[in-house]
């Protein structure tokens, strides 16, 4: 199964029930039916519609769900932030990828010129001769 897109969690994050129903389970897993009358406590709304908005959260990466017996019980799925996240941090900072290699670029420089200090004070085994 391939990762939702980023675009997708912001479109699942952009209804107020479905941000409602994320609120709850953030709290800890929640049966189906448990969410459905946490949600008709703030707004009237259907069984089916709730259970409609749970598997946009679940498409979106957003919430799993697990079955026990003849339930249906939900909680946050925290990889599915993961790729938003990411999204979100490249506008912040959009260099950011790039730390990990220019880091390790850095350690490579710092080494050569370590070698080169080494060869040129006669430390080095590789140094020659050039006096004719």
């Amino acid at each position: 199964m391939s990762r939702p897109s980023p675009a997708g969690v912001f479109e699942a994050l952009g209804d107020p029930v479905r941000r409602a129903i994320l609120q709850l389970v953030a709290g800890g897993e929640r049966s189906a039916g448990t969410l459905v009358e946490e949600i008709r406590g703030h707004s009237p709304i259907s069984q089916p519609a709730v259970s409609q908005h749970l598997r946009v959260l679940r498409d979106a990466g957003l919430v799993r769900v697990r079955s026990e017996a003849n339930r249906r019980y939900y909680a946050l799925d925290p990889e599915g932030f993961a790729d938003a996240r990411e999204w979100l941090a490249e506008l912040v900072d959009p260099l950011a990828r790039f730390a990990q290699p220019l880091d390790a670029l850095a350690t490579e420089v710092a080494r050569g010129k370590r070698e080169r200090r080494g060869t040129s004070t006669g430390t080095g085994t590789d140094r020659t001769d050039r006096t004719a």
